[in-house]
């Protein structure tokens, strides 16, 4: 099938509506079978998919923390960047473009996130390398790439951590003193590749997006993983975190990331959700306490079942579990304002933002480096904002015209 074609236009993008019609109809009964479902079922039989993923995968014999680019991948990656930035040209006015992916911003909050003491020496690199507390603006937000009331969302959520004040030579030169960290909340990514998702790109551009999933090549088992991690969540708080892309952790050690709420507490949904109830049940819940979670890493043992260049695959856990290796927390605080919401305009989150120590792995993560470099340009400038380096001393105040101050 052509995205570009009539049975596409006809056919396919009718069927994605209706799929979306169904799947919002659904999010108002999902309180009657969801939670249990996801207690009882959801790791099962997300075991079980992977399992059927892996019987198909080749095994490239690489080592450890090895690479291996996919054939005409910068080819790819233009593809990618034209598509999307079509897609923000034909869907955002000038003054109002939000991010593709990881679009609605529930909010940018104040944060510390503090490394650990006594960690084994094989983490104890870059920013772990010694205890210390680093300022951090932390963004939740949606999945993109519209940004529809939260109780018509795809169901996933979306954290970036930008710590402050990091030193040492990045990989990036358009900030001098961050690490950033992104992660979302499905255990395994929606495109095994590039190739995969520069597809998948043109299917969304085509507004038919269930064109994708219908195509060969295991598309439809991938849908249904990313199913199995898109539920109604209570709020973006009370969700654990992925980042489904491998990661340096000094020489020759690819590890993957996870942020775990320290809490067991889960909110209760509004029996009728307002349009930004996610992000009301985060203000509730810090306008009362502070809230915690771990920062987590799993390395890297078996080259083949823990790919660096598959990141659909989910990094079995009984082959290598998380270790907590840092502590983030979230101030009570109030951080809901315009001024403050607007912030998150100005910021850029980009995995490139690193010392050499946690250099992104893998041809999704390569792609990422210029991807977002161009579209967050394309953003800033159809907003008519400057680009801002934050330090964790900016201030906020809701006035006409406002731009994020630094405190003296």
């Amino acid at each position: 099938m052509n995205p570009d074609g009539r049975f596409a236009f006809f056919v396919v993008r009718p069927l994605s509506d209706l799929f979306l019609w169904a799947w919002r109809i659904e999010r108002r009964f999902e309180f009657l079978w969801r939670p249990r479902f996801d207690g009882w079922l959801r790791r099962p039989l997300f075991r079980l998919l992977q399992a059927v993923q892996n019987v198909f995968r080749r095994n490239e014999h690489l080592e450890l923390a090895e690479e291996k680019p996919i054939p005409d991948e910068d080819r790819y990656l233009q593809d990618i960047i034209a598509t999307l930035t079509r897609f923000t040209r034909e869907n955002w006015t000038p003054g109002s473009v939000q991010r593709f992916g990881n679009t609605k911003t529930f909010g940018v909050l104040r944060g510390e996130f503090a490394v650990l003491s006594d960690l084994p020496e094989n983490l104890a690199r870059g920013v772990f390398a010694e205890p210390q507390t680093f300022p951090a603006w932390v963004r939740f937000s949606g999945p993109g790439p519209l940004s529809p009331p939260d109780l018509e969302d795809l169901g996933q959520c979306s954290v970036g951590i930008k710590l402050m004040g990091v030193p040492g030579s990045k990989l990036m030169d358009d900030e001098r003193a961050t690490q950033d960290l992104i992660l979302v909340s499905p255990a395994s990514f929606v495109t095994p590749n590039i190739r995969e998702n520069a597809e998948m790109q043109r299917w969304i551009l085509a507004k038919a997006p269930l064109g994708y999933f219908l195509q060969p090549n295991r598309h439809l088992l991938h849908a249904l993983m990313q199913l199995l991690y898109s539920p109604m969540h209570t709020s973006p708080l009370e969700v654990q975190y992925f980042s489904n892309v491998p990661f340096l952790l000094g020489d020759g050690q690819a590890v993957e990331y996870s942020l775990k709420p320290c809490s067991p507490h889960r909110s209760k949904i509004p029996a009728r959700p307002g349009e930004n109830y996610l992000r009301d049940a985060m203000v509730r819940t810090l306008g009362e306490q502070e809230w915690t979670f771990d920062f987590m890493v799993q390395v890297q043992t078996d080259a083949h079942r823990m790919p660096i260049e598959d990141a659909t695959v989910k990094w079995p856990e009984r082959r290598s579990p998380y270790v907590p290796v840092a502590r983030l927390t979230l101030p009570s605080q109030r951080f809901d304002s315009d001024a403050q919401l607007a912030f998150a305009d100005v910021l850029r989150y980009n995995p490139w933002h690193s010392l050499a120590e946690h250099t992104p792995l893998g041809n999704s993560n390569r792609a990422r480096r210029q991807m977002y470099w161009e579209l967050a340009k394309l953003r800033q400038s159809m907003n008519a904002v400057r680009h801002v380096e934050p330090t964790g001393q900016e201030t906020f105040e809701d006035a006409p015209g406002y731009e994020p101050r630094v405190a003296r």
